[in-house]
């Protein structure tokens, strides 16, 4: 460790003659460093400390260290549009933060979610001085890992993120007035306006908000491409970082196998029990122990060292997969990203899996008999069936969800205690066979823990919206959001079904309206009909590690 100077704020011009602003740390000691580059919309001043050490952490370890304000916000001149300018000035901030005082020219990127997505945009203009980036729960592809998952809107996380962006573009104008408006609603968010998705105060306060893009671009079309970053060209070593209970981690993934299939660098993937702030060891209301306290921040000086400083830190013999297994509550490390040994389990059920928890089943052998089993959703928009932790709600999580199971427009299908332990790694699913009597609905899947005293701690969910016509049973597939964990003898494996997830999710009116256009006065009762048994083999198909790992716990 060195001593490290004071920071000093120092601004560059991009091409386009727009002043950028950045704090600037730099070690007490003679010599050249390489430089540690964080671009960032929230004031330079936090630099990612939520979940990071302090830049003068890294800066001791001999790095300079460049935190900057991106097009807009801070005190850096230009207007902010999300994502737009971030390739170009990317570009131009590392080429820079090459030649700032005493740098070796090499320069290496770090940061999650937005700070993560500007490392990609930078990789993506291919500045020779970018050595490696290490991006962390990053919405790779902007419409499928961030905005929409499966086609539904992530409204808790979309809106929430639009209120504290247009706060801060009203607090750098100075509008005091819109700024405490705004801050009031994200402390209470306004769910229930007449169109609950496009709240009347973003409207009014933020015209120029994303948020108004992202609902006017239900699908996936030009304008998410425009902003999704092209890496086809980019070859560069990665750390890819990820959360179990974090909304972006199916774009962490997305890219780590992108990479993997055609990188000739070192592609690592670690993935902890946390959600998107902070990494801790406690998720919701689960403690994971020790071990899952963020290691991270020395994790990455490893890999800094490694390609920054030519130090050989003996990345190149450690496991590229290291995923932390919710309930041994250890890091477990893999050659590659687990696809395991296929594993279904059946939905069984009396008619009244929607009526007590004992009514409905999931069995190992698929039921022989001929008679059609079939279960009835019935969901109220007045009441709809509320989010708790998981991936895509605030707080996230791992959460006692007993009593939302008993509620009726929620089917619950259970195991009988497990009479030996359970491993899961990887990517699962739920698929079901149902019908519906509105032309869209939305169909949420729950995986969860059950303990002998009744607790049931959910482990991992997946949501999808079908905006097509289902009168006869169809199967409609739910991906779970990726998972690894491993469950005790004794315990039981539930999946809970619904029809809606609020408000992590926007509720599905049944009209087939895009959320940006959906009334809250025209939303339909929905009648969803779950079908199993012999012909209609609804499951939930598990992923078993191929081996076992048990026993070779990893560390950061």
């Amino acid at each position: 460790m060195v001593p490290v100077c004071p920071p000093r704020t120092v601004s560059m011009l991009t091409r386009d003659r727009v002043r950028l602003d950045a704090d600037v740390y730099t070690p007490d000691a003679a010599g050249e460093f390489p430089v540690l580059l964080m671009r960032q919309p929230y004031g330079r001043a936090i630099a990612s400390t939520v979940v990071y050490a302090h830049p003068t952490w890294y800066a001791a370890h001999g790095y300079i260290v460049a935190i900057q304000d991106v097009r807009g916000r801070g005190t850096s001149e230009g207007a902010f549009r999300l994502f737009a300018s971030e390739a170009e000035d990317g570009y131009d901030t590392v080429n820079w933060a090459a030649t700032l005082p005493q740098s070796t020219g090499q320069v290496g990127m770090y940061g999650f979610s937005y700070q993560g997505m500007t490392q990609l945009f930078a990789a993506a203009a291919q500045p020779m001085a970018l050595k490696l980036i290490a991006p962390a729960m990053v919405g790779y592809n902007l419409y499928a890992d961030w905005a929409y998952e499966n086609g539904a809107l992530c409204l808790q996380a979309g809106l929430s993120w639009a209120i504290q962006l247009a706060a801060e573009t009203a607090r750098l104008k100075g509008d005091e007035s819109a700024y405490q408006k705004l801050y009031a609603a994200s402390r209470n968010l306004p769910l229930h306006d007449p169109i609950p998705a496009r709240p009347q105060i973003l409207t009014e306060l933020a015209p120029d908000s994303f948020f108004h893009d992202w609902l006017d671009h239900p699908e996936f079309d030009h304008y998410w491409r425009s902003l999704t970053p092209q890496l086809a060209a980019v070859d560069l070593p990665m750390l890819h970082l990820g959360g179990w209970f974090d909304p972006y981690l199916r774009g962490d993934l997305r890219l780590f196998k992108e990479m993997c299939d055609r990188s000739a660098h070192l592609q690592h993937l670690w993935i902890g029990p946390w959600g998107h702030l902070p990494w801790g060891r406690k998720a919701g209301s689960v403690d994971f122990g020790p071990t899952a306290n963020s290691a991270i921040d020395g994790l990455q000086i490893r890999w800094f060292d490694h390609f920054l400083k030519g130090k050989d830190t003996g990345l190149g013999e450690q496991p590229p997969v290291c995923l932390f297994e919710m309930g041994t509550n250890h890091w477990r490390p893999f050659g590659q990203w687990p696809t395991g040994r296929p594993k279904p389990y059946y939905l069984s059920s009396t008619g009244l899996a929607s009526m007590g928890q004992d009514n409905g089943a999931l069995v190992e052998t698929l039921p022989t008999t001929s008679l059609q089993q079939r279960d009835v959703i019935v969901h109220d928009p007045w009441r709809p069936a509320p989010s708790l932790g998981g991936h895509a709600a605030f707080p996230s999580g791992s959460f006692d969800r007993s009593g939302i199971d008993c509620r009726s427009d929620i089917l619950t299908y259970t195991t009988a205690p497990l009479s030996e332990a359970l491993s899961v790694a990887g990517e699962i699913a739920a698929e079901v066979y149902c019908t519906a009597d509105t032309p869209s609905f939305d169909l949420c899947a729950v995986l969860s823990e059950v303990h002998p005293n009744g607790a049931v701690y959910n482990l991992t969910q997946g949501y999808r919206r079908i905006d097509r016509p289902v009168d006869s049973a169809q199967s409609v597939t739910v991906p779970f959001h990726p998972t690894c964990f491993y469950m005790a003898a004794g315990n039981a494996l539930r999946v809970s079904l619904s029809a809606a997830c609020f408000p992590a999710y926007a509720v599905n009116p049944g009209t087939g309206a895009p959320p940006g256009e959906s009334r809250l006065m025209n939303a339909r009762i929905i009648t969803l009909v779950i079908h199993s048994g012999q012909d209609y083999p609804s499951q939930v198909m598990l992923s078993l590690p191929t081996r076992d790992l048990h026993h070779r716990p990893s560390s950061l």
